[in-house]
Order: C-alpha cells, then structure tokens, then sequence
C-alpha cells in the first residue's frame, strides 16, 4: 500500500465520518493539534530519565486519550462514525486530575512565575503545555460554530474534550516541575 493517495493534493482531507473539507477547517485544526501534541508527549517521553517509569506509563495512557480525543474531532455530530466511538466521559479528567495531585504532593509550593525550561524533559512538557493549549483554543473555535439542532449534539462531544485539554495543560505545567525536581534542577523563576 502506497502512503501517498494524491487526494489532499487540491487542499481538501476527508473526515473520519466521511466528508472533505479543506485543510484549514477548524475541525481539522483542532484534531491537527491533538495529533501534534501526541508527537510532541512522544518527544517528552524520549527525554525522561528511566527512574521516572510511572510517568512514562501516564504518558502513554494520555497518548492513548488524545487518539480517542482526535477521532472524536475527525467526526461531525450524529454521523454514523460518531456513534461507534468511545465517549469522552468525566473519568478522563479525573485521571488527569489524580495525576496532578499525585505530584503536587511531591512538589514545593509555587511562589513565583517560572519560565519553560530546565531539565531537557521539563522544556518538553513546557511545549507540550503549549501546543495542548492551542489545541484547546481550536477545540473552543469549533464548538463556538456550532448552530441551530446540531448545536446540542456538537457541545455534548465538545465540552468534554476542551474540559480534558485543559486540565491536561495544567498536568504538563505540574509535570514540567516535577521533572526539574527530580533531575535536582530548580525551575526558572521570572524575574521583572
């Protein structure tokens, strides 16, 4: 099989439920972000040390949401597709949620503004921070063109992805600390 099928070559893509859209639709931006934030967890996870295991583990099972996540944006509302996924539920950002207690526990109170940076895995999860928060603002974009009957149907898919992108870029922020912390780095503090 060819990866190459020439049929974006006229800057259209077709959706997981089907339709061709073009590129830049916000429906493509959004899971377009999504994608890229899973490359970018990948590079995050290359830089880990190896005595941070567990965490390499919670990253693979935030992969593992992110490519349920970008299905559920690669569908419109009540499509066919959209039925046979799994639902993004509640459970997924309290997981997000555990994680960030579970090393906040380990972490000193913030005092100041600190600046992405330090350890080489700190940097990582500071762009991967980022990248989730565009993500997010697409995902927002998107739910914010919906109209009239569709408009319930496309909230109740939305809300709960824009829900897990941001508590999941508070995670990289809290994760950033903790690998400065355990590569016995101080964060990078702001100074006016």
């Amino acid at each position: 099989m060819k990866i190459y099928t020439r049929t974006g070559d006229k800057g259209k893509s077709s959706l997981l439920s089907g339709e061709r859209v073009f590129k830049n639709d916000l429906r493509i931006e959004a899971y377009g972000d999504v994608d890229e934030l899973n490359a970018f967890i990948g590079l995050l996870i290359a830089a880990l040390p190896p005595s941070l295991a567990d965490i390499r583990k919670q990253l693979q099972i935030i992969q593992s949401d992110l490519f349920q996540i970008g299905a559920w944006l690669a569908v419109t509302p009540g499509s066919s597709a959209a039925r046979k996924l799994t639902p993004i539920t509640g459970s997924f950002e309290k997981r997000i949620e555990e994680y960030i207690d579970q090393l906040q526990e380990k972490l000193p109170e913030l005092q100041s503004f600190i600046l992405p940076g330090g350890h080489f895995s700190a940097a990582w999860a500071h762009a991967a921070r980022t990248v989730c928060r565009r993500a997010e603002r697409h995902t927002i974009a998107l739910a914010q063109t919906c109209s009239g009957s569709d408009c319930t149907e496309s909230l109740d898919m939305l809300t709960p992805v824009q829900i897990y992108l941001n508590r999941l870029s508070d995670y990289f922020f809290v994760l950033a600390r903790y690998c400065n912390q355990t590569a016995d780095i101080d964060d990078v503090i702001f100074k006016d």
